[in-house]
């Protein structure tokens, strides 16, 4: 008994890191609209690093459609890493939403400077539009 107590804990635990590590729902939603992914799709931040807390709070708020509290999560996580590329991204697409579109370029041109490789924020279509010259 006590066997398949513990057999049953560590399946439950092994699909909670799982569930935990699934980081491609934002881009999987995004192709299911009909949008490209990466368009418009908040970034999630690695775990563990500084600020990742609190971009992936930005990130529900954004896709639920609250852009300045949306921005306020994006904001303290920079402040908790200013290198932190995934949110100065976030920021820049939510301060887009809010029609404060010279910030978000900035913002956009931030994200790539702290990303050049980074596919996510390199080939996102709304990024190039912004920082296109």
């Amino acid at each position: 008994m006590r066997q398949v107590i513990l057999s049953t804990g560590l399946v439950l635990a092994v699909l909670l890191v799982a569930a935990a590590c699934d980081r491609s729902r934002p881009v999987a939603e995004a192709e299911k609209d009909g949008r490209p992914a990466g368009s418009d799709t908040a970034l999630l931040a690695p775990v563990g690093v500084a600020g990742w807390m609190g971009n992936d709070e930005g990130v529900e708020d954004y896709q639920e459609g609250r852009w300045e509290v949306a921005e306020g999560l994006f904001r303290k996580a920079i402040k908790a890493d200013p290198r932190l590329a995934e949110a100065h991204f976030n920021l820049a697409l939510t301060l887009d939403k809010l029609g404060r579109h010279e910030e978000a370029t900035a913002s956009f041109r931030k994200a790539l400077e702290l990303a050049p490789n980074n596919p996510r924020i390199t080939d996102s279509p709304i990024l190039k539009e912004h920082t296109k010259k």
